[in-house]
């Protein structure tokens, strides 16, 4: 019996974690990040400015469509 990994078995599974990952994003940002949308502050728009840059570059890994 072959149990060796194959890239595409690794690669399937890597896209079902995103899948999940991105599922929970969503999910949080529904519910404002776990934030009192009347408490909200600068630091709250700050890791928000961070978390947009990041979904930018990772967007840009695959179809260069990013700004």
């Amino acid at each position: 019996m072959n149990t060796k990994t194959t890239a595409i078995d690794t690669y399937l599974a890597r896209t079902a974690a995103i899948h999940i990952k991105v599922d929970r994003l969503r999910q949080l940002a529904d519910n404002h990040f776990g934030h009192d949308p009347e408490a909200i502050h600068w630091g709250h728009v700050g890791d928000l400015g961070r978390v947009d840059q990041a979904l930018d570059d990772l967007l840009a890994i695959f179809d260069g469509q990013a700004k």
